[in-house]
């Protein structure tokens, strides 16, 4: 059976990569190959950038409410194709299904929502100093921008991207993983059906060192947007010239769980806060902060439901948890299980790849970990989870803040007092109370502090990292009047 080929889009047109090479994507779940892919260089993004220029100006000048009426129409498609969608990344991903079809719900939730922003994009008047002088600002677009998008998400977070980008009235030039590029080209022929002008979208597949590179370093992309490894976000600091740059690097997100917890509801929402999507998730709960109280009781149950999860296809509706996305991340799961077997923490199930085909890995509980050991720090994305015992809410605050990163977090507890100081001083961009670590919902912002990064993307606040404010005075007094100095 042949491998279907499938190409870039640049200008508004389906076109080979001028290297005349290909790769493959593969299913994680089967090894079966997908499809081959065109292997882009620099002229490729130099040529999808040259469209986005051209694109720009008429873009630009589409009143948002009309750019917002082609988002409303994407959504509309993905909602007619969210079966075959969803289906599609768990495919080339290999998240279970009903994971899968609500990767492509949030994209259809996103599109609506920055849609509705077609509307808003919201400046603010204030008063002036001087009499007869009107004061405001309005958004205007960065310019061309440049998305390099995960294999996570592959078609949530490219939306994420793209709808507040276009929103915005900017122009994108876009790399998606190249674990997922059948995910993202066939989110960029939904675009094309709904309506997008040519050249305002531009699809660039291919590898970090070329494709990446030069949408990193080229001086005419304005905006930048990453989500990634904080080791690939640091070099984009180092490399990205003067843009706007937004970037989300990952997280080590701890759940607490107190004394006066509910037990049940904590189980149910670790399981699927550490194991959903096998792990690979930024906002995944990676650390599990139990209050010594109670430790030993949910211990035997974590470990219990634990066992139970099953491996699999994510097709399989008995599947509880797939594959992860390739070989490189199954090794890099086998080499933080022998870490932390050498650094004296205990392992209390998982730890080992099934045989077979496929990029399985057990879901794996490490206890008796110490704050400070690597699994305890270092951002794995595989389905590992370190239990680490406290005795009060201020040591678990403590250690909750002991890393680099800052995305989410999460408590539970029955305790409104404990509650409103772990939302207080937990050093996240999220917390949630009495829920996982994962579930971010569209019109929120979203995003960390600390070295996960600075954007923040969906919500209202969504569309402040693909546009400027512009700020604007009126001054209607028909005289010369000097801010700081006409003071009466």
């Amino acid at each position: 059976m042949l491998t279907p080929a499938y190409n870039m889009y640049i200008g508004g047109k389906w076109v080979k990569s001028v290297t005349g090479e290909t790769f493959l994507s593969v299913n994680p779940a089967t090894e079966q190959k997908i499809g081959k892919f065109q292997h882009g260089n620099e002229e490729d993004v130099k040529k999808a950038i040259d469209a986005a220029e051209r694109a720009l100006p008429a873009w630009s000048d589409t009143p948002a409410p009309k750019r917002g009426l082609v988002l409303l129409k994407i959504a509309e498609l993905l909602k007619k194709d969210k079966e075959r969608l969803g289906r599609l990344v768990t495919m080339e991903m290999g998240k279970v299904l009903s994971e899968g079809l609500g990767d492509v719900q949030e994209a259809i939730d996103i599109f609506e929502y920055m849609a509705g922003e077609g509307r808003r994009l919201l400046g603010h008047t204030t008063t002036s100093e001087l009499p007869d002088k009107f004061a405001m600002t309005i958004r205007t677009p960065v310019g061309v921008t440049g998305l390099i998008t995960p294999w996570n998400f592959p078609i949530a977070i490219p939306s994420w991207k793209l709808s507040a980008a276009l929103i915005c009235g900017n122009t994108v030039v876009m790399k998606p993983s190249s674990d997922t590029p059948l995910c993202a080209t066939e989110l960029v022929k939904v675009m094309e059906k709904a309506g997008v002008p040519s050249g305002v979208v531009n699809l660039v597949t291919g590898p970090a060192k070329t494709v990446g590179r030069e949408i990193v370093k080229n001086r005419k992309i304005s905006g930048l947007s990453f989500t990634g490894s904080r080791e690939t976000g640091e070099w984009i600091m180092s490399n990205v010239g003067v843009k706007k740059v937004g970037l989300e690097l990952g997280g080590k997100n701890p759940i607490i769980v107190m004394d006066d917890a509910d037990l049940n509801l904590a189980l149910d929402g670790i399981i699927w806060g550490a194991f959903g999507t096998t792990g690979q998730r930024c906002t995944a709960c990676s650390r599990v902060l139990v209050h010594k109280a109670v430790k030993e009781k949910f211990m035997k149950m974590l470990v219990e439901r634990t066992k139970k999860l099953r491996l699999g296809n994510g097709l399989d509706k008995k599947t509880d948890v797939g594959p992860l996305v390739n070989e490189a991340a199954a090794k890099k799961s086998e080499k933080y299980v022998a870490i932390g077997k050498d650094e004296g923490a205990r392992m209390l199930c998982g730890g080992e790849r099934p045989s077979g085909r496929g990029f399985f890995f057990q879901p794996t509980i490490f206890s008796d970990v110490a704050p400070g050991m690597r699994i305890a720090q270092e951002e794995i994305f595989g389905p590992v989870l370190s239990v680490i015992e406290i005795s009060n809410l201020d040591e678990a605050i403590e250690i909750a803040n002991s890393t680099d990163y800052g995305l989410s977090s999460s408590m539970y507890t029955n305790d409104v007092r404990n509650a409103f100081l772990a939302m207080r001083k937990i050093e996240a961009g999220i917390t949630y109370i009495n829920s996982p670590t994962i579930g971010a919902e569209v019109h929120l912002p979203f995003g960390g502090v600390k070295k996960t990064g600075f954007t923040r993307e969906a919500g209202m606040e969504g569309i402040e990292e693909f546009s400027h404010s512009k700020t604007l005075y009126i001054d209607y007094s028909g005289r010369l009047q000097k801010a700081q100095i006409d003071v009466k």
